[in-house]
C-alpha cells in the first residue's frame, strides 16, 4: 500500500513495523517518524487506525478472561522442571515417570541424553 506520494519513511516500512509502533515496542526516535508519517499519509493513518481498533477490540473481548487456576499450576510447573532440568520441553508433564502411562512415559531426561540401550 502506498500513497504514491515520496515521504522520508517509506509506505512499506511502516506497514511492515506496525505492530511495534502500536505496542509501542520501537525506539522513541523511530516513532516520532512513523507519527510523521501517518500525518502526511492517509491510507497508512486508515490502516494504522483499522489495526488499533482491532487490538481495541481483541483487549476488550479478550483481556479479561481469568486463566483456569489448575491450568496456570501445571504450566508452572512444567516451567520449573525444565529449568531445573528434570524435564525436556517435548514430554508432556503429566506421563513424566508414570509407569501407568506407558512407553511415551519414560523418566525424563536432561537435553542430550539418548536411549542407546
Amino acid at each position: 500500500m502506498s500513497c504514491g506520494e515520496p515521504h522520508e519513511t517509506d509506505c512499506a516500512e511502516v506497514l511492515e513495523h506496525l505492530y511495534e509502533y502500536l505496542d509501542r515496542e520501537m525506539p522513541d526516535g523511530d516513532r516520532v517518524k512513523f507519527a510523521e508519517h501517518f500525518d502526511e499519509c492517509a491510507p497508512c493513518l486508515e490502516k494504522y487506525g483499522l489495526e488499533e481498533a482491532v487490538k481495541k477490540l481483541v483487549r476488550r473481548c479478550c483481556g479479561h478472561d481469568d486463566v483456569p487456576t489448575d491450568l496456570r499450576s501445571k504450566v508452572m510447573g512444567r516451567i520449573e522442571l525444565i529449568r531445573t532440568g528434570q524435564a525436556v520441553p517435548d514430554q508432556p508433564v503429566e506421563q513424566a515417570g508414570d509407569p501407568a502411562a506407558g512407553p511415551a512415559a519414560a523418566p525424563a531426561r536432561s537435553r542430550g541424553e539418548t536411549d542407546l540401550a
